[in-house]
């Protein structure tokens, strides 16, 4: 007796994915792959930065503690190893700990408390190591405290790396607000932020972040009479930024609402709607020489000057304020020839990953979704531009911030851990 034939089974055919899916997949694979080429410290730097001084341990910009954030990073959201994170982080604690002058949210024992709060938070290790690392930073910090009041107590104009983000107050302040909010270090930053945009009596009619120097912090003959910054990485961009978020936290240092708007009233005699909305990223007395657009980037355009406007509204409740912001970078995403002006830069501060990982924190708390339907298409300019060998591993213009943002794109982590404190997205 025979058998009855059996019928093939059918032919189960997958729904295809969508276009935001694909994207997604595709951000987090390769995110994945830059984070298996950067396993190994000892090899990371050889041989694109020899020589170039990048590499140095202790900085979160160029070294191994911002390598450690982007394994950090991926191991709380379960797509890394521990093992690995702590490898980078002991790679950034070979040399002597840094608490120099020059020490701050992106160099030296501030940025290894950061690096190392991020996995602390996810692990209960390094409880030891981050004690004393907190007590330097704050050190740290009311050093720079009593030097930053006795200047304004002088009625002298400050230096940009009194409070900028960078290399003074302000990146000190992102610290103690993510770690340790109700501290008394962090309000008393946050009350001498809020004094430092109160107006300096001998100079009445600029305000009181002007600055007598240039961009880069130096003299310099085409800035001679200084400058006013409102950029994130060294302007009042960040203080703003700062302090809206510490004022949606509830903290309650004094004078942040009124810093705020003075703040804003400032920079709102600089915004421009013509072409979209934008914000310049450096104004000087000269009246023949007017502001230009900045490129898209975090530093000194749209995505950070964008989402410190966006963190005023939220922070003052000013829906007039969140519209300019959100349709600023609606506007910059849309425009080609904005977009273009990045170049084939791909970095957090000067490149695409930074404006991505602005938007994908612009498109969370936006009143619109017209925002996110923008992310895919930034999302897969910024894959294509990385479409090669890593020519440089660092975390602030290289490949490990472009990882660290295409695995907040393909984890859809966002609010998740706020590892872009430090460049006060959140």
């Amino acid at each position: 007796m025979t058998s009855a034939p059996t019928s093939p089974a059918p032919t189960v055919i997958p729904a295809p994915m969508s276009r935001e899916a694909a994207v997604r997949a595709a951000a987090l694979a390769k995110a994945t792959a830059i984070a298996a080429a950067l396993d190994d410290p000892a090899a990371a730097w050889e041989p694109t930065n020899v020589g170039t001084g990048r590499g140095w341990p202790q900085s979160l910009a160029g070294g191994a503690i911002g390598v450690a954030l982007l394994h950090i990073a991926r191991a709380r959201t379960g797509h890394g190893d521990w093992r690995t994170a702590h490898r980078w982080l002991a790679a950034a604690t070979r040399d002597a700990l840094t608490a120099a002058d020059n020490a701050g949210l992106y160099i030296g024992a501030p940025a290894l408390a950061f690096a190392t709060h991020t996995a602390a938070e996810a692990t209960g290790r390094y409880g030891a190591a981050l004690a004393h690392l907190d007590d330097t930073t704050i050190t740290i910090t009311r050093r720079r405290l009593t030097a930053a009041h006795a200047r304004i107590d002088r009625g002298e104009r400050p230096e940009l790396k009194e409070f900028d983000l960078i290399r003074g107050l302000t990146g000190l302040g992102a610290y103690h607000l993510q770690r340790h909010p109700d501290h008394p270090v962090t309000g008393e930053v946050l009350a001498y932020l809020a004094r430092l945009t109160q107006p300096l009596p001998a100079y009445p009619d600029l305000p009181a972040w002007w600055t007598d120097a240039a961009p880069s912090g130096d003299p310099h003959p085409d800035f001679p009479h200084g400058h006013a910054n409102l950029g994130v990485a060294h302007g009042i961009g960040a203080v703003l930024a700062l302090i809206s978020l510490a004022l949606l936290q509830g903290h309650p240092a004094p004078g942040l609402a009124e810093a705020i708007e003075r703040i804003c009233a400032w920079t709102d005699q600089w915004r421009h709607d013509t072409d979209g909305t934008w914000w310049p990223g450096v104004i000087t007395p000269d009246p023949s020489s007017p502001p230009p657009r900045p490129q898209p980037s975090w530093c000194y355009g749209i995505a950070g000057t964008g989402r410190a406007q966006q963190l005023a509204g939220l922070a003052l409740s000013d829906t007039t304020r969140r519209a300019h912001a959100e349709n600023a970078m609606l506007a910059a995403l849309r425009d080609p020839a904005h977009l273009d002006m990045h170049g084939t830069q791909i970095g957090l501060c000067h490149g695409t990953a930074g404006l991505l990982q602005s938007a994908l924190r612009m498109a969370t708390d936006a009143a619109t979704p017209a925002l996110a339907t923008e992310l895919p298409h930034l999302t897969a300019r910024l894959l294509a531009q990385l479409d090669g060998p890593i020519s440089d591993p660092e975390l602030l213009d290289g490949a490990a911030g472009a990882a660290l943002t295409l695995h907040t794109a393909g984890t859809d982590t966002i609010p998740g851990p706020a590892w872009d404190r430090f460049l006060l997205l959140a």
